[in-house]
């Protein structure tokens, strides 16, 4: 595994992150539901391939993802770098309407006191005493930007986090967050936003902001949520809550796209000896040199194959004709 800092902290993070929404389960991950000791192998093939950035959100299940973790990570929390979110929740105590779930009500709120109680509430599902990167999950124009910063430089002075970031944003969010006053940091760190093969217009669009902060770019959808993984993976059936039934990559079009493009790609993994998990990976690799992958695993072999992407040295032609061959069906904005 390779490592870097995390924006301009000294926090050494894995290049590979582990995603954990589908841990949460629930209406919009319908294969299973994870437990405990699945997520504690997942933690020790992580701890195994070197993978040591975990990332999490208080409405991953509603709790769900955050209190499994919490399990898992009694007696070993010192080995990763723990990340959550904060904006969304579902007290009903204010914010902006975000979207009805499983019963529950989500809002969005970026006011102090409502970042302060989602840290509070993360705290307490994760059993920890302290989280490392705390994200605003979705970015809210409603309430001002220096009151979040502000409520967020407060938890560091008090050792609640050591650091922040934005998701779900524009490059002129980053903008106006670095503006904002800060008390003990140098502010955003990491941005998390999605980016694949697929999709990379939003990404591209935001390199040169992340580039003059020195700020992390943390993809998630590398691997679009599984489509990018292996042709099979096209002829599974999701139930129509189910996050990957909405995804354009579900259309015969595209299907039909997709394979093509594997056929194009099948040569290189066996040059590289790699999956195609791993190669997309790769190619995601060459486009920001500050890249944090993002990808959601719930096996341990899944652990194992994605931390390889890493070793894997693609050529400027290779890069060119990866491109090539999804270029008729890349699309601008995802519904994710």
């Amino acid at each position: 595994m390779k490592y870097q800092k995390l924006g301009n902290t000294d926090i050494d993070v894995s290049v590979v992150a582990l995603g954990t929404w589908a841990l949460g389960g629930g209406s919009v991950w319908t294969d299973r539901d994870s437990t405990v000791d699945e997520a504690k192998r997942l933690l020790d093939a992580c701890k195994e391939h070197g993978i040591n950035y975990i990332d999490t959100a208080p409405v991953y299940g509603t709790g769900v993802s955050e209190e499994l973790l919490g399990e898992a990570l009694k007696g070993r929390r010192q080995d990763f770098i723990l990340q959550t979110k904060c904006s969304l929740n579902w007290r009903n105590e204010g914010g902006n309407f975000h979207y009805e779930r499983d019963g529950d009500t989500v809002n969005n709120d970026t006011r102090a006191p409502a970042v302060k109680k989602d840290v509070e509430d993360s705290l307490r599902r994760m059993k920890t005493d302290y989280i490392d990167s705390i994200i605003v999950h979705y970015v809210c124009k409603s309430f001002p930007v220096e009151e979040t910063v502000g409520a967020l430089e407060d938890l560091i002075k008090e050792g609640k986090i050591r650091t922040y970031g934005l998701s779900n944003s524009q490059p002129a969010d980053l903008h106006e967050y670095k503006a904002a006053p800060t008390k003990v940091t140098d502010g955003v760190s990491v941005v998390q936003e999605f980016f694949s093969i697929l999709s990379p217009f939003h990404g591209r669009d935001y390199f040169e902001a992340c580039k003059k902060y020195g700020t992390t770019f943390q993809t998630y959808g590398v691997l679009e949520e599984g489509f990018l993984t292996s042709p099979s993976f096209m002829d599974k059936e999701f139930k129509k809550t189910d996050i990957r039934s909405r995804l354009p990559w579900v259309g015969e079009s595209y299907k039909e796209g997709l394979r093509k493009a594997f056929m194009i790609w099948e040569p290189m993994c066996k040059q590289h000896n790699c999956s195609f998990a791993q190669l997309v990976e790769a190619w995601a690799l060459t486009q920001y040199d500050r890249m944090s992958l993002l990808v959601g695993m719930r096996k341990p072999e899944n652990v194992a194959d994605n931390a390889k992407c890493v070793d894997i040295k693609l050529s400027p032609e290779e890069i060119i004709m990866m491109e090539e061959a999804v270029k008729a069906i890349q699309v601008e904005v995802l519904d994710k």
